[in-house]
C-alpha cells in the first residue's frame, strides 16, 4: 500500500481517525474533557490511532504533527460546550 506524501491528503487522514475516535468514544471524551484527563484516559486510543496513521504515511508527513494537531481540532475543540477547568 502507497503510503501518503501530501500534506492535505494525510490531514485529512488524521483528521478521519481522530473523528472515529470521538465517535467511538463519546461519553469517555465528555467525561476525560471535565476531568482534564484526555491524554491519560484515551491514551491507548490515541496511541492506536497514532500508529495507523504513522503506518499509512511517510516519515516526512508524520513529522509535521499532523495527528496531534487533529486530535486537538477535531476531538477537544469540538467539545469547547463541555464545563471544563480546561477552558
Amino acid at each position: 500500500m502507497a503510503k501518503y506524501d501530501m500534506p492535505d491528503r494525510a490531514r485529512m487522514l488524521a483528521r478521519a481517525i481522530a473523528s472515529d475516535l470521538m465517535l467511538y468514544n463519546e461519553e469517555r471524551l465528555t467525561k476525560a474533557i471535565q476531568n482534564d484527563a484526555v491524554f491519560e484516559d484515551l491514551a491507548e486510543e490515541i496511541e492506536e490511532g497514532r500508529t495507523l496513521f504513522k503506518s499509512r504515511v511517510t516519515d516526512e508527513i508524520y513529522e509535521l504533527n499532523l495527528y496531534d494537531c487533529a486530535i486537538v481540532d477535531v476531538m477537544i475543540k469540538s467539545k469547547g460546550h463541555v464545563k471544563s477547568k480546561i477552558w
